[in-house]
């Protein structure tokens, strides 16, 4: 009989790659994991895992059955949750992931009204891209996430936040910085520094400046917002930061120019996104009312 323990264990080597990681992250010893592991592959009569030099690679049964243990987990943790709707908003912890162009300069006002608004709230937070945050909610490894607008997934309802405009970030005494308004038809893709693929903000901006073809770019394989504003900083070229990140003191370099785009002026919608299944609806309105608040007065 297939148990749930299986299913963690084998979700944990799925993420993992590897035996001795996964059985770390699940707190077992490797044997007992493994052990799991086969008893799981005789009950579904298949393999799920081939062992390589560097670890253990998914086979395509592994691959189908991680997906849909996730979403067994998720159903489950749901269930586990419905007790817990009973108490005050916010009263069970929350698996919360953030974007990393959002994280830095909105959780700390969130973290302060969420403790002044829900004293007894407990908040675990994870930092990373969105795909990886949208693939660890749909698998209930997160509660909710605060994200950009929309993720068009079947399976999460999302709820915006706030609206978050963009600037033009540029050299001192270049020519972008020598105009009251910045327009995205004079920003060539040869100046144009951005995040590496997999970050949003990238995607947003190459929306922005959609005249530029991505593969013109040049490629800097910067992680955060703050290298490559060092970069502009340093006149290797310009970027777009969003006013959450202005706002909150992120760009103080005297070596900045920080200008507004003309009318239409671009921008991103900023809110949480659930699983459909989830019971905690509730919990999740409420911080939404938070994340608004706290927006609110960064972006304004």
């Amino acid at each position: 009989m297939i148990t749930l323990r299986q299913l963690r264990y084998f979700r944990a080597l799925a993420a993992a790659g590897h035996f001795g990681r996964a059985a770390e992250a699940a707190g077992v010893s490797q044997p007992a994991l493994s052990m799991q592991l086969r008893e799981l592959e005789s009950d579904l009569g298949g393999v799920l895992v081939e062992r390589t030099s560097t670890g253990a690679e998914l086979t395509d049964l592994g691959t189908e059955v991680a997906t849909r243990a996730g979403e067994i987990l998720a159903a489950v943790r749901d269930l586990q949750a419905l007790a817990e709707t009973r108490g005050p908003p916010l009263a069970a912890p929350v698996h919360l992931g953030v974007i990393p162009s959002v994280a830095p300069f909105l959780l700390p006002r969130l973290l302060e009204r969420v403790a002044a608004a829900h004293p007894h709230a407990r908040l675990s937070l994870r930092e990373t891209v969105t795909d990886t945050l949208v693939g660890e909610l749909v698998a209930g490894a997160l509660d909710a996430i605060i994200v950009s607008l929309p993720l068009d997934n079947d399976r999460l309802v999302e709820l915006a936040a706030f609206d978050d405009v963009f600037l033009l970030a540029a050299p001192v005494g270049s020519f972008h910085a020598r105009r009251k308004r910045a327009d995205p038809e004079r920003i060539g893709a040869d100046e144009l520094l951005l995040l590496e693929d997999g970050h949003c903000l990238r995607d947003q901006a190459l929306a922005v400046c959609r005249l530029i073809d991505p593969r013109r770019l040049n490629s800097v394989g910067a992680t955060s917002l703050a290298t490559v504003l060092q970069l502009v900083a340093a006149g290797l070229g310009i970027t777009l930061v969003p006013r959450l990140a202005v706002a909150a003191g992120a760009v103080t370099d005297p070596r900045l120019c920080i200008i507004p785009f003309a009318e239409p002026t671009p921008r991103r919608t900023v809110g949480l996104a659930w699983r459909k299944r989830s019971p905690r609806e509730r919990d999740f309105r409420a911080l939404a009312v938070l994340v608004a608040a706290a927006g609110a007065e960064r972006t304004t």
